[in-house]
C-alpha cells in the first residue's frame, strides 16, 4: 500500500462512481479499478458496494475514508511545517548574551524577532563572554554575543555593534569634573575590573590602553559589570567599561568620555559551519535590524545636551543675549537706525508729509 492507492481510493469515494473518479485523476478506468481492487486485496475487506447502479461504501471503507483523510491532512502540514524549517521560520535557538546588553538592545532585538518569527523558539541565556564561547564550542548555545577580539577557527563572528569606552568614577571625584579623561590621569587611582578568567577580551583591551597611555593599572577590585558600577560608585576606585553601560541608572556615580574615543566591538558569534536554517534566520535578522545603540543619557549640567544648548551656546530657535534672533536684532547691531524705522512708519509719514505743507 502507498500513497497512490490512498489517494485512489479517496478520489472513487468521494466521488461515488469509477468514471468520474478516473477523470479526475487523469487515468483511466481500468486501472483505476485494479488499484482498487489491489487495496481492497491487501486489506482483506471490501471498501466498495458495487451491487448498485451507483458505489457505495461499505460500513468499513467509510471508517477507512475517515482515517485516510487525516492522514493526507497531517501529510499537508508535515510538508508545510517542514517547509517552513527548512528556511529556517520554526525550531528552537539558545541565545548567549552579555549582561549589560539587558540594558542595551537584546531586549528590543529578541522582542522584534519573536514577533517576526512566532514559531521559533528562543531560549536566552546570560553568560560572561568567556563561557558563552565554551558554550558555543560544546553546543550548549547556539549563537552568543560577546565581547572582541574572538580568535577561534572553530567560531564564526561578525561585528555589530562599535560602542566607546567610558571612564567610571565615584560622583565626587576631582576627575568627575571634566568632560573628557585622558587615561594617563588615572595612572595613580585604584581600579575595579572585569574578571580576565571570565572576559579575557574585554580584559586585555583595558590593560592595552592603559599600558599605551604609560602606566599598568593598580587593580584591587575584580568584579561583574553591574557590581563594578555599585564599587565604584562606593568610592572603591575607578573603571573602564563599554558606554551602554550608561543606560543603568545608578547614584553617586560619574561616567566620563575618554580623550581619543576608544572603543570596543560587540560580536555575534555562532560555531562555524553551522547550517541551521533557523540559525540562518537569525543572523539575517541581526544584520538587518541591528542591535539597538544605547539610549542617549542625561549629560551633567554644563556640558549640553542633544536638542538643547548649554549657557552661552544658543539653541536652535533660540538666541542668547548678545546673539540676534530671526526678525530681530540685538542692541548695538549694524543696520537701519531706529529713528529711521519710525520714519518709515504710515503714521509717520503722514506726519511728516504735513510738516512740509
Amino acid at each position: 500500500m502507498d500513497l497512490r492507492h490512498l489517494r485512489y481510493f479517496t478520489a472513487v469515494a468521494e466521488e461515488r462512481h469509477f468514471g468520474r473518479a478516473a477523470q479526475r485523476l487523469g487515468i483511466a478506468q481500468p486501472p483505476l479499478s485494479r488499484q482498487i481492487q489491489d487495496l481492497e486485496s491487501e486489506l482483506g475487506f471490501s471498501l466498495f458496494d458495487r451491487s448498485r447502479r451507483r458505489v457505495d461504501l461499505t460500513p468499513a471503507g467509510e471508517v477507512f475514508l475517515a482515517h485516510v483523510r487525516r492522514v493526507f491532512d497531517a501529510l499537508e502540514l508535515a510538508v508545510h511545517e517542514a517547509r517552513r524549517a527548512s528556511v529556517g521560520e520554526t525550531g528552537r535557538l539558545v541565545v548567549g548574551y552579555l549582561s549589560s546588553l539587558a540594558y542595551s538592545g537584546i531586549t528590543e532585538l529578541v522582542r522584534a524577532f519573536r514577533t517576526e518569527f512566532p514559531s521559533v523558539e528562543l531560549a536566552l541565556r546570560e553568560m560572561p563572554p568567556q563561557e558563552q564561547i565554551e558554550a558555543l564550542k560544546d553546543g550548549r548555545i547556539d549563537v552568543g554575543f560577546v565581547r572582541a577580539p574572538l580568535d577561534d577557527a572553530r567560531l564564526s563572528a561578525e561585528c555589530v555593534r562599535r560602542e566607546p569606552l567610558v571612564v567610571a568614577l565615584p560622583a565626587d571625584h576631582p576627575l568627575a569634573a571634566r568632560k573628557r579623561i585622558p587615561l594617563e590621569l588615572l595612572s595613580r587611582e585604584p581600579f575595579v575590573v572585569f574578571p580576565r578568567q571570565r572576559g579575557s577580551a574585554f580584559f586585555d583591551l583595558v590593560m592595552t590602553l592603559c599600558r599605551q597611555a604609560g602606566f599598568s593599572p593598580r587593580i584591587v577590585q575584580e568584579a561583574l559589570h553591574l557590581d563594578i558600577l555599585s564599587l565604584v560608585a562606593a568610592g572603591f576606585g575607578v573603571s573602564i567599561l563599554p558606554d551602554s553601560i550608561k543606560n543603568i541608572r545608578r547614584s553617586g556615580l560619574a561616567l566620563r568620555p575618554i580623550v581619543g574615543a576608544p572603543s570596543t566591538d560587540l560580536l555575534l558569534a555562532w560555531r562555524a559551519g553551522d547550517a541551521s536554517p533557523t540559525l540562518g534566520q537569525f543572523l539575517a535578522f541581526v544584520r538587518r535590524v541591528g542591535v539597538n545603540k544605547p539610549r542617549a543619557a542625561r549629560r551633567p549640567r554644563g556640558e549640553g545636551e542633544p536638542g538643547r544648548s548649554a549657557p552661552g551656546e544658543g539653541e536652535p530657535g533660540r538666541s542668547t543675549p548678545g546673539e540676534g534672533e530671526p526678525g530681530r536684532r540685538a542692541p548695538g547691531e549694524e543696520g537701519e537706525a531706529e529713528p529711521e524705522r519710525r520714519a518709515r512708519r504710515p503714521g509717520a509719514r503722514r506726519a511728516a508729509a504735513a510738516e512740509e505743507e
